[in-house]
């Protein structure tokens, strides 16, 4: 568990806007709630940016996260001492500054196999147009390519990386996001040697001369 955040007993972050629901009121209270927010999460995101979200300190939060991280791991929050519990197949952690939840590494295969079994040898056009923008963008993020082909691409994202044809490369200082590349698998696939053997998209793409618009825009 990561240090409590410095901010006044009591202190709430209050975003614009009207307010939101009492989370303390709905089933679950603020764990729950912390819990149905980080399960629709893109990437990790910090104690501050929930507390802001839900509307509560963030020092509830970190309460809420740390009882999170005992029930998926497989103990019970009642009692004088934890007790065993079913264990989850996915875990709550804190990478990059911030808070996610991941399918645990020991079921990998099993994960990959729901995924993978039946797939077509074939990438469809969203795939083929997502790997060509991670192509000559590289590296970049999920949201960067989300704006420039104007639709959300995770799930093809995903689809290139269980392919090997992209994988995560880096993570951006600043914000965190994970950047993504191609993959040598990617260079056989076409026959060529490095990246910089990419035909130029201008030619053939009239309208995107100026994708380099994309690069210092932060999302």
């Amino acid at each position: 568990m990561s240090e409590r955040t410095e901010i006044p007993e009591g202190a709430r972050a209050e975003p614009e806007g009207e307010p939101v629901t009492d989370v303390a009121s709905l089933p679950g209270g603020v764990p729950a709630a912390v819990e149905a927010v980080l399960l629709v999460v893109e990437e990790p995101v910090t104690e501050l940016q929930l507390a802001t979200a839900l509307e509560v300190p963030v020092h509830q939060v970190q309460e809420a996260l740390a009882e999170l991280m005992t029930e998926y791991d497989g103990y019970t929050g009642q009692g004088p001492e934890p007790g065993p519990a079913r264990r989850r197949g996915i875990e709550l952690r804190n990478v990059a500054g911030g808070w996610r939840f991941y399918t645990r590494s020991e079921f990998a295969a099993v994960v990959g196999r729901f995924v993978l079994d039946g797939q077509s040898a074939r990438l469809s056009q969203a795939a083929l147009e997502t790997l060509a923008v991670i192509a000559y963008r590289q590296p970049v993020s999920r949201s960067r390519v989300s704006a420039i082909r104007g639709v959300n691409v995770d799930s093809v994202v995903r689809t290139l990386v269980q392919r090997g044809l992209a994988a995560d490369v880096a993570t951006d200082p600043e914000t965190g996001a994970v950047l993504y590349g191609t993959t040598p698998l990617f260079l056989e696939r076409l026959g060529i040697g490095t990246v910089a053997d990419l035909p130029k998209l201008s030619p053939h793409l009239p309208g995107l001369e100026n994708l380099q618009d994309f690069d210092h825009t932060t999302y």
